[in-house]
């Protein structure tokens, strides 16, 4: 009952430092952080960009491109490193690496099919996943001319067909999920093989990643929390330009564009979002797309996934006020107490039962002694019985032939 309490009480203590972090949030917000300053009008949702060709838009910083005027080629596998053959993907690994590698093994097929569901279309045809042990050694399996972020755990170059990951993130406290990180960079080599030969802006292309993925990021979530409550959510046609280097420096931007992904790709709209996927192929812009696929602009689109944001976390600062939150906590406390009372109270029941169990016994131990009475015959003399010396009180006797017989 106690492990239980204290982990409510963490809960409500979670919740509550996270209401004061979004109600007192710093004044110096800027693009790009995750600080956010106070309450101020609301940012303008500016019209979409211009969309050129694919290649106008900026790739991921974990999924660049490869640059070269022939046709780019994959490195060659390592040496001494082992092939998984699974038909549409291959995952090459060192051989002490054969027990980590067993998860993404069961993980392939699944994904796959999730996002062939997602998108609509045949993706993935051929990949290969080269699992490095170390950051280190996973900077050597990279194609030449294509560097990727020095925090990055995964990289994927669709162009190639090809996805690095490490065993060993590069930071020993970084959250970190092998099989998510796999699932990521499948979803980026998908949605480039679902457009091409066109491509989308950054942020949906990130935003699809994390939402493919699975990943459940409560930093994420509190980001996008503040800068909702701040009135400091980014217009869409801005978001691609606040993707800096650095994943920390662009948290903003990640939590909006995975919770937009989200919101598109909802169950209701499943069958939307494949239609999208399908104009982006054929090579319209994506606000072109959003109007034959959802039958409204991107412009119109972003206000809805504002309301629904604003729907889903503008609670959050009445759960999380003080009053509430103590109020939970004195809640929890009397709900214990009388946990605790009414177990005392049975305990004391049932000892009064166990009590009165052995006084029952002890009275039938006591009127369980045997009394032998004989009946005089009639006529027979009447000899008194010599007086009973005290050590043979309660021992059975018997006249017979006027004589008393002790019976043994």
């Amino acid at each position: 009952m106690a492990r239980v309490l204290s982990r409510l009480l963490f809960l409500f203590t979670l919740l509550f430092a996270a209401g004061v972090q979004a109600v007192e949030a710093p004044e110096h917000v800027r693009t790009g952080t995750t600080d956010v300053g106070p309450p101020g009008p609301a940012a303008p949702i500016e019209p979409p960009a211009v969309e050129g060709s694919a290649h106008d838009h900026q790739p991921p910083a974990d999924a660049p491109r490869v640059g070269g005027e022939e046709r780019p080629k994959a490195p060659p596998v390592a040496a001494g490193f082992s092939t998984y053959d699974g038909g549409w993907i291959r995952i090459t690994y060192h051989p002490s690496s054969r027990e980590r590698i067993e998860p993404l093994i069961a993980a392939a097929d699944e994904a796959k099919r999730d996002l062939e569901e997602w998108l609509g279309a045949s993706v993935l045809s051929k990949v290969r996943v080269d699992v490095a042990r170390t950051p280190g050694e996973m900077a050597t399996l990279a194609p030449r001319g294509a560097p990727y972020p020095e925090y990055a755990s995964g990289v994927a170059y669709p162009d190639l067909g090809l996805v690095l990951l490490t065993l060993t993130p590069r930071y020993s406290n970084e959250s970190f999920d092998l099989t998510q990180v796999f699932r990521h960079e499948l979803a980026h080599v998908a949605l480039e093989d679902a457009v091409r030969p066109n491509g989308v802006p950054r942020w949906f292309n990130e935003g699809f990643a994390v939402m493919a993925s699975g990943e459940t990021s409560f930093e994420r979530m509190w980001t996008l929390m503040n800068a909702t409550l701040a009135d400091r959510l980014l217009p869409l046609a801005q978001v691609d330009r606040t993707f800096p280097s650095d994943e920390n420096k662009a948290s903003v931007a990640y939590a909006e564009a995975s919770d937009v992904v989200r919101f598109l790709v909802r169950r209701e709209d499943r069958h939307r979002f494949r239609s999208l996927v399908r104009e982006l192929h054929a090579g319209r812009t994506l606000d072109h797309a959003a109007r034959e696929a959802y039958g409204t602009d991107l412009v119109s689109l972003e206000h809805e996934w504002r309301e629904d944001v604003a729907k889903r976390y503008t609670f959050w600062p009445v759960l999380c006020s003080g009053t509430v939150v103590w109020m939970g906590v004195i809640g929890l406390f009397v709900w214990g107490w009388r946990k605790r009372r009414a177990r005392s109270r049975a305990t004391l029941a049932r000892w009064a039962k166990d009590e009165a169990r052995e006084d029952d016994l002890h009275r039938l131990e006591e009127n369980a002694r045997i009394h032998i009475v004989l009946q005089r015959a009639p006529g027979a003399a009447t000899t008194p019985m010599p007086p009973a010396q005290p050590s043979e009180i309660d021992v059975p006797r018997v006249q017979h032939d006027g004589t008393w017989h002790t019976l043994h």
